[in-house]
């Protein structure tokens, strides 16, 4: 290093100036690297440690244009030209010569008005500015960074591009946001990434991109610069139909699906599938057993497994488990062309405290709340989103339709939404805070609601939210405009909860229980709802759903398919969690595939049958699905026969056949039991629970009756039945002769 009296002024910078740089607290690189007017000439500044030896070369011809001298610390360099031009550093390591343009010659490249609409939550694209975004300046490519940290003193961009050294790439805060950008040149996707955020305190362990398009695969925990390259979609057919398609009127049969552990190559301790052979695997199943949806757990990136994805830290990310991107829209893709809606799992609630996520992002409670009395959820030891925060509130939205317009996913299933509307949630008096009107209710997660169910609904035509809510909060899907929350439907756990209980109980003691049964057609449809058997029944100790059936093994797998045809013929549209549909037996683990070896029996082989054809008959049947949320559509025949434990009613559609329902609920079957019903003539016994195919006994009506006009339960005709032991019937009125 050259003596500091041999040095041209003019290239010296302040000595605590170098000090900062050289121990990484510098706040404001630009001030002080890349290219400087002085009245010499253009001061061109680079600090590159461990470099050896730096020129300046012309950007076109590649000839020298300055050799830039070592300055008052290690690894500062510093050269004059004549004039400002374009030009790139070509550097000397250890390991070899690099060329590159330099990243502190670029202007602001953030927009006023992108700045702007961040700090006002308004701005919806944030997947396309925010985090690592490929593009072109003057010909160079290269990646821009772009994130979030008000209070951080310095950020950069670190990875193995730079040694994972934040003096290299420190970045520029763009202060009217409380943003850090910079553009690395040459910075191809693929390359894995950190932040390293020098906070109020101290440097900070390195964090994740929040707005990350791409992560490594756990355990690894890197960013990812994704590949710029869009995806050619087919499914314009699709996205232009699929309003009517997930309509309170249109069929709508879900399956939720673990995609880590639906099935997996070679067995329980196999390797986990990519999206395309998932998709190879799944979609073909999907379909062939009638359902009109896949609900997948949460897949946004998350570090623990056996969260399930429901403790994500990249609110952006496809996971890294299962390929690219470009992976998952494949198979969102695929799942559209086969005619298969696919809703995804979304936590907007709350998130874990891993270090390198966004806890203290920035030093600071950034995207929590600083009082644990609002930040911290007890019941599952993670942080609750300060949803209040303009920014936070923003990013979290376009999260949300990042989702809904990148990926073009169907639905989001927004979890845990009873946590949001209660700042008491699960909290002892004292534990909590109240609002500012001194109430529970948390107002700033109710307007987030709001307006996230307005924007999606103005942005996304088509799509849907689904609310798993589990309280009496009045309107979670009534329009914003009605005072509601503006969801498409809502879980309806009351009836989850009272049905399992019931059919958990032996037949002799069902008498005892039968409100459980008739009660949810008391608030069937003061919601949209759907009926959810989901993960969250199976797991935890709670066994499997066939396992909470009582008897011996014929009456389990009996009481399943009759419970399961009474879930199908209910008002209401359907969730089922994979492997329910075929009686897996032990309870699902996130760590292994389900057991589909089973399927070598008959029992359990019958059971997939019934859900295969109850799919296909609700679907083409007007009467089960047309009046889902509409009280016009179902009356009861028969809910007070507690004696012996029978079920009887209509599902309605105008312009088209009723269908009669009549569940028996015990082991013993029922002769000549009289069913009123709205029409005389034949009635054809178009489903049978207690069928052969499925494994019953096959007690049943020979296929069609003729209903006498005798007059029974205040209908004007009726059927003698013969009734199954427990099974449910589905009986569908001829309007023409067979």
């Amino acid at each position: 290093m050259k003596a500091e009296a041999d040095i041209d002024k003019h290239l010296l910078i302040e000595p605590t100036a170098a000090t900062a740089l050289a121990g990484g607290y510098a706040g404001d690189p630009f001030a002080l690297l890349g290219p400087h007017d002085t009245p010499r000439g253009t001061v061109v500044r680079a600090y590159l440690p461990n470099a050896l030896e730096v020129e300046v070369v012309d950007r076109n011809s590649g000839a020298v244009l300055a050799q830039l001298q070592p300055l008052q610390t290690p690894g500062l360099f510093a050269g004059l030209l004549a004039h400002a031009q374009p030009y790139r550093l070509r550097v000397r390591w250890p390991a070899g010569v690099q060329e590159t343009e330099d990243p502190y010659s670029y202007p602001p490249l953030l927009g006023e008005l992108d700045l702007h609409l961040f700090a006002e939550g308004k701005h919806y694209e944030l997947g396309r500015v925010f985090g690592a975004q490929r593009l072109a300046i003057d010909g160079v490519h290269g990646t821009r960074f772009a994130v979030w940290a008000p209070n951080a003193r310095r950020v950069s961009v670190v990875g193995n591009f730079n040694g994972w050294d934040g003096r290299r790439h420190a970045m520029r805060l763009r202060h009217t946001a409380g943003v850090w950008e910079l553009f690395i040149p040459r910075l191809a996707a693929g390359e894995t990434y950190k932040y390293e955020i020098l906070g109020p305190h101290g440097v900070l362990p390195l964090k994740a991109d929040p707005v990350a398009l791409a992560t490594e695969a756990p355990p690894r925990t890197a960013s990812v610069v994704a590949d710029e390259t869009p995806f050619v979609w087919t499914d314009a057919a699709w996205l232009a139909g699929r309003a009517a398609r997930q309509s309170p009127s249109a069929p709508m049969s879900i399956y939720e699906v673990h995609a880590a552990s639906w099935m997996r190559d070679g067995g329980d301790d196999g390797r986990i599938y990519d999206w395309r052979e998932l998709g190879q695997k799944l979609i073909p199943y999907v379909r062939e057993m009638g359902f009109t949806h896949v609900e997948l757990l949460p897949i946004m990136e998350h570090p623990f497994g056996g969260s399930w994805g429901y403790q994500p830290l990249s609110q952006f990310a496809p996971s890294g488990r299962f390929g690219t991107p470009a992976d998952f829209a494949a198979f969102v893709d695929a799942c559209h062309d086969a005619e298969i809606g696919v809703i995804l799992d979304w936590v907007p609630a709350h998130f874990p405290t891993d270090a390198h996520g966004l806890v203290q992002f920035d030093g600071t409670p950034l995207y929590e709340h600083a009082d644990p009395r609002e930040g911290f959820h007890q019941d599952w030891n993670t942080l609750i989103y300060n949803l209040g925060r303009r920014e936070v509130h923003g990013w979290m939205l376009a999260s949300a339709l990042h989702w809904l317009e990148h990926f073009h996913i169907d639905g989001l299933r927004v979890d845990a939404v009873a946590s949001m509307l209660y700042r008491d949630y699960s909290r002892k008096a004292g534990e909590w805070v109240p609002n500012k009107y001194g109430g529970r209710e948390n107002l700033e997660s109710i307007d987030f609601l709001r307006h996230l169910n307005e924007t999606v609904a103005a942005r996304v035509p088509g799509a849907i939210t689904i609310a798993e809510e589990s309280t009496a909060w009045p309107g979670v899907s009534k329009p914003v405009r009605e005072g509601g929350l503006g969801f498409n439907y809502k879980w309806n756990m009351g009836w989850m909860h009272d049905t399992l209980h019931y059919i958990e109980r032996d037949p002799v003691y069902r008498r005892f229980d039968h409100d459980l049964m008739t009660f949810g057609l008391v608030y069937a449809y003061s919601e949209n709802f759907v009926l959810p058997i989901s993960h969250d029944e199976v797991v935890h100790g709670k066994g499997s759903l066939i396992g909470k059936m009582p008897g011996d093994r014929w009456q389990k797998f009996a009481n399943l398919r009759a419970y399961l045809s009474f879930m199908w013929t209910h008002p209401g549209k359907k969730l089922l969690f994979m492997g329910c549909e075929f009686g897996q037996q032990r309870e699902w683990s996130h760590d292994r595939q389900l057991d589909w070896f089973l399927l070598d029996d008959p029992l359990n082989r019958g059971a997939q049958l019934l859900l295969r054809d109850l799919n296909r008959l609700y679907a083409r049947t007007p009467a089960l699905h047309a009046h889902d949320c509409d009280a016009a559509g179902f009356r009861w025949i028969v809910g007070d026969d507690r004696a012996n434990s029978v079920f009887a009613y209509l599902r309605l559609s105008e312009g088209s056949a009723p269908a009669l329902v009549v569940c028996n609920m015990t082991p013993l079957a029922r002769e000549n039991y009289r069913v009123g019903v709205p029409q005389a003539g034949a009635w054809r016994e178009a489903f049978n629970s207690d069928a052969a195919d499925y494994g019953g006994s096959n007690v049943g009506n020979f296929g069609a009756l003729v209903a006498q006009p005798v007059p029974s339960h205040g209908l004007p005709a009726s059927l003698e039945l013969r009734l199954p032991p427990l099974a449910t019937l589905i009986l569908l009125f001829q309007t023409e002769p067979h």
